[in-house]
């Protein structure tokens, strides 16, 4: 199993609890759809899966480990690539190529290989000729193609998507579909797309009152 979440338990500060034991898991191979309404929990339930944010209870196995630690989700990070909700939080470089490369440079690629990676991406997800623009100009749809480019840039193992269509016209999200649809990646995906989900997912779960229900 790539990623178990076990009965997770979670509240933000004096909030109500958002995650009553909430649990999924995540086989090679599989798209999980998870839907639910707003302020649901979905995107909670994607940061706990890479430790950006803890639980109060619960166990997140990731890769066949248990994780509880800042330093055992480093690796989870490396294997698992979340594309967050609002680009904007994710988009930090000066241009569309840099924001890219980041990811490869620091995973020890060269220069040349990085760049190499970069020409790759771009051109598969169709947006090569954005390579040299400023990122934060770029339009609501265009930021959520650069930041998908970058995670795919990291070769990850587990692809955690956070309403990768909001914001896409109809030939960007035909592209995405399909390119999705090709990748050999497991994925999570959140989204409220009905037409989406029916063409991507294997498989889908509900987040209602803190639970996942199939």
């Amino acid at each position: 199993m790539l990623i178990d979440l076990r009965d997770l338990h979670f509240a933000y500060p004096g909030g109500a609890p958002v995650l009553r034991g909430a649990s999924l898991t995540l086989a090679a191979g599989e798209r999980l759809a998870v839907t639910g309404p707003n302020g649901s929990g979905k995107s909670t339930l994607l940061q706990l899966a890479v430790g950006l944010i803890r639980p109060s209870a619960g166990k997140v196995v990731a890769f066949g480990q248990e994780r509880r630690r800042e330093e055992e989700f480093h690796e989870v990070r490396r294997r698992a690539g979340l594309v967050f909700q609002d680009p904007d939080d994710q988009l930090f470089c000066p241009t569309v190529a840099e924001d890219v490369a980041f990811g490869p440079l620091n995973l020890g690629r060269s220069r040349a290989e990085a760049r190499a990676v970069v020409e790759e991406v771009l051109a598969r997800l169709g947006i090569a000729h954005l390579r040299d623009r400023v990122t934060h100009r770029l339009s609501g749809g265009e930021k959520r193609l650069v930041t998908l480019a970058a995670v795919l840039a990291m070769e990850p193992e587990v692809l955690l998507l956070d309403e990768p269509t909001t914001g896409l016209d109809q030939a960007n999200e035909e592209r995405l579909t399909a390119l999705l649809a090709g990748l050999p990646q497991a994925m999570v995906f959140v989204s409220h797309d009905r037409s989406f989900r029916g063409r991507l997912a294997t498989r889908e779960l509900r987040l209602q009152e803190g639970r996942l229900l199939s």
